[in-house]
């Protein structure tokens, strides 16, 4: 599909490598997982399959792109709650989470102003004329609930993982973050009945509004991130409220798209969280097993009932049919990685796990890169491609990979790692001058199913990807 002004977007969450010695290969199966998620979204915004025969058949019944986000988002619920209460510390979590995305995030958003011409810009700049604005509602990554554009297309999605982040955190400092089963439950049941009749968009109709929302939204998450870096118990839960308050409102207000895409993204990141729960005895089988059956079904079910007419233009697909298959799909990838989480995997598939972030970041920048020195069209390109014989057009997609694939390690070798080591300094640092209280929550009881040891993820990474809202955001 091209990337049209409407709302069309899809992307992704996130997910972690290693686990506790000795194998470090023992969440392999998640590295793989979101690598194959990683190449869908690249291969999906190179309008890959414009140049495959049925491609436009394909792309009606199956969005490549919706696949790769739900894949992402559900790897993401399966970890990311692991990690912080692997730690029970709330300050490594936060600095870990900044630490290993912002960097990433500003190099890949300088390489695209620097090196790409505006012809081929992925940048958008727009901040209804307020420059302070745009930097205030990027920084904080909550673009598509606080009505701003989007500065770099492909990071809406980070607006999903950030409220994920704020929800678990103060769902943990509270105690309350075993409670995993009811929130996917209530949030698939929500997107489900009251799909379009949450209303989106619905705090700002001027730029002053939306000045005001986003002023607002900044002195709370600072607030709410300083309460949580604190290290004090009760700051924690201060900050829990302010974060966990401040998610709740906006995402019942304020979301960018339909209810019923929003609160399955969000039933299905719980709903990952059910199934390591289950996994590691923390609950029972049967429930996990009803509650993701039930978040399964209740994704389906929406894309079928609403994903229609205009509520589709608004939405990540344009039928109901590539909405709710790549759902399904999406799923069905993660149950079948999971029934071989105990396999040894290919090193390149765990390899290209390791740099999906960076894949998530820079497919874009990389494709216009391309495409600006062979002077081809930024947007109609898959037009020569599709007229090439068929060993020069695959020769010119498998270049595209190679390049985006060195870019992406070097990137990986030169900025995400070490900082994410500098972040682990910075909390070793920080817990010996002011040690932390720890959050410690009475374990839990023993599922019938019998204990089972958990294992301890190592620092998540962090994966999205897709395009960028509508309008003004949109960069291709």
């Amino acid at each position: 599909m091209t990337l049209r002004s409407r709302s069309r977007r899809e992307a992704t969450g996130a997910a972690a490598a290693g686990s506790a010695p000795p194998s470090a290969n023992r969440l392999g199966w998640l590295d793989a997982l979101r690598g194959i998620a990683a190449l869908a979204v690249a291969a999906h915004h190179f309008e890959i399959l414009r140049i495959v025969p049925y491609g436009d058949t394909i792309t009606a019944h199956f969005d490549l792109g919706f696949y790769g986000v739900i894949a992402f988002f559900i790897v993401s619920g399966y970890i990311i709650p692991a990690s912080l209460e692997r730690r029970g510390d709330v300050r490594a979590f936060w600095i870990g989470r900044i630490f290993r995305i912002y960097p990433a995030l500003i190099v890949a958003m300088l390489l695209s102003e620097f090196i790409l011409p505006d012809a081929y810009q992925v940048l958008t700049f727009d901040g209804y004329h307020h420059d302070k604005l745009w930097l205030a509602g990027n920084g904080l990554m909550l673009t598509d609930v606080l009505g701003v554009v989007n500065g770099f297309g492909v990071s809406w999605t980070l607006t999903f993982e950030m409220l994920f982040y704020f929800f678990v955190s103060s769902l943990f400092a509270f105690g309350w973050h075993r409670r995993s089963t009811p929130i996917a439950v209530g949030a698939g049941a929500i997107a489900l009945v009251m799909g379009v009749w949450i209303p989106s968009h619905s705090l700002q109709s001027t730029n002053q509004e939306i000045y005001n929302l986003v002023t607002a939204a900044l002195v709370v998450v600072v607030m709410g991130v300083f309460c949580m870096l604190s290290g004090n118990a009760s700051l924690a839960r201060t900050g829990g409220l302010l974060l966990g308050g401040l998610s709740l409102y906006l995402v019942f207000n304020n979301a960018r798209v339909p209810a019923f895409e929003t609160f399955t993204i969000f039933a299905t990141m719980f709903a990952g969280t059910v199934v390591y729960r289950a996994q590691h005895g923390q609950i029972e089988r049967i429930e996990a097993w009803l509650s993701v059956g039930f978040v399964v079904v209740a994704g389906a079910l929406v894309g079928w009932i609403y994903n229609r007419g205009a509520w589709a233009d608004a939405t990540s697909t344009f039928t109901w049919e590539a909405f709710t298959y790549a759902y399904l799909g999406a799923w069905a990838s993660f149950g079948l990685f999971f029934l071989l989480r105990k396999r040894r995997w290919p090193r390149p598939m765990v390899w290209l796990g390791a740099v999906s972030f960076s894949v998530y970041l820079l497919h874009w920048p990389v494709k216009r890169f391309l495409l600006w020195r062979f002077g081809w069209h930024p947007k109609y390109y898959w037009q020569k491609l599709a007229e090439m014989p068929f060993a020069e057009r695959w020769a010119w997609v498998a270049m595209y990979v190679a390049v985006l694939l060195v870019v992406c390690w070097v990137v990986y070798r030169l900025v995400e790692v070490p900082f994410q080591n500098l972040g682990r300094k910075l909390t070793k640092a920080a817990n010996r001058k002011w040690p932390p209280q720890l959050l410690e929550h009475p374990a839990p009881a023993t599922a019938a199913a019998g204990p089972a040891k958990a294992a301890e993820p190592a620092e998540p990474a962090l994966v999205g990807a897709g395009t960028g809202p509508s309008g003004p955001a949109r960069t291709d």
